[in-house]
């Protein structure tokens, strides 16, 4: 079976990083372009400064990977599905939840594959997790998301601005996994969103969510955590506490610890070619869903300027 040509249309930091890596391990893959109108691309790479150019010039592609801010995703979204092309949407799928709902629309019309791509799902101790829970009572779930953005975004000025999600860029990954791990669906209560007085989306948040058996889910999200960053999960069931620790890769359950290795991204490209040769889409909004209802309902506070 011939692989997938796929091109990556945004070539910054998480691509390089994650996807580049991921579809080179991956033999049902093979990297036919790249697309970014900022950078140079990769060495022995065919690459075009625009989609456009790399749909009418070629190379040829079966399937794109969109890795650019949500706000422009739609545009170049459709400009893929309308010729034929598997599209995977790095997280969060779109800006908004109807452009999503849109997307999915288009994709099931053209008859390609459409991945929202979730990556935190993929990480070791989700899985395990998930059937651990299965059976469990939940009594109460705490989730406590704080990381230097200075580290992991630095200079990246959409995503402080609408769209961009700010502090919830890396808090639904949170979310990602809690909506995926845990046997009941839950909403929104209450929200604080803290927002720099120079920047339009938060810094940090605190939310109480409740699932519909009516366990208490609490989340704080901040974005100003210097030294040791915090990726941690705990949920309090009648068998006792399960924890996902630095970011769902490291699981204790009352048996004992598992340490899993970094196969995320890994696991997302497993998944893609899964459903491109099964002709099937995964399109699940639950995560984007909730930070949605957050912006909505919550309680905006302002604090000090942020500057890079």
């Amino acid at each position: 079976m011939d692989p997938i040509r796929i091109a990556i249309v945004g070539i910054g930091k998480i691509a390089r990083d994650q996807h580049v890596p991921a579809i080179r391990g991956n033999s049902a893959f093979s990297l036919a372009a790249t697309v970014s109108p900022h950078d140079a691309g990769l060495d022995g790479v065919p690459h075009h400064a625009s989609l456009d150019d790399l749909l009418a010039q070629g190379p040829a592609v079966d399937a794109i990977a969109l890795c650019t801010p949500p706000q422009v995703r739609y545009d170049l979204a459709t400009q893929a599905l309308t010729k034929g092309v598997h599209l995977f949407l790095e997280k969060p799928p779109g800006a908004t939840l109807a452009e999503v709902e849109a997307l999915k629309v288009q994709a099931d019309k053209v008859g390609v594959s459409l991945f929202a791509a979730w990556h935190s799902r993929f990480a070791a101790g989700v899985a395990p997790a998930r059937a651990w829970l299965a059976e469990r009572k939940i009594e109460k779930v705490s989730i406590v998301w704080r990381e230097d953005v200075r580290v992991w975004h630095p200079g990246q000025a959409w995503i402080w601005q609408p769209g961009g999600l700010g502090v919830f860029d890396p808090g639904i990954n949170a979310l990602s996994i809690v909506t995926h791990i845990l046997p009941r669906p839950f909403f929104l209560k209450d929200a604080t969103l803290v927002l720099p007085e120079n920047r339009a989306a938060p810094i940090a948040a605190d939310l109480s969510f409740r699932d519909t058996a009516g366990a208490a889910i609490h989340m704080d999200l901040d974005w100003r955590q210097t030294g040791p960053q915090s990726w941690d999960i705990v949920v309090d069931t009648d068998a006792g506490a399960l924890k996902l620790a630095h970011g769902g890769a490291v699981l204790t359950l009352p048996s004992g610890t598992e340490h899993g290795e970094d196969v995320e991204y890994a696991g997302l490209y497993a998944r893609f070619a899964t459903l491109i040769r099964g002709g099937r889409s995964d399109v699940d909004t639950s995560p984007l869903r909730l930070v949605a209802d957050a912006f909505l309902r919550g309680t905006r506070q302002t604090t000090q300027a942020f500057h890079d």
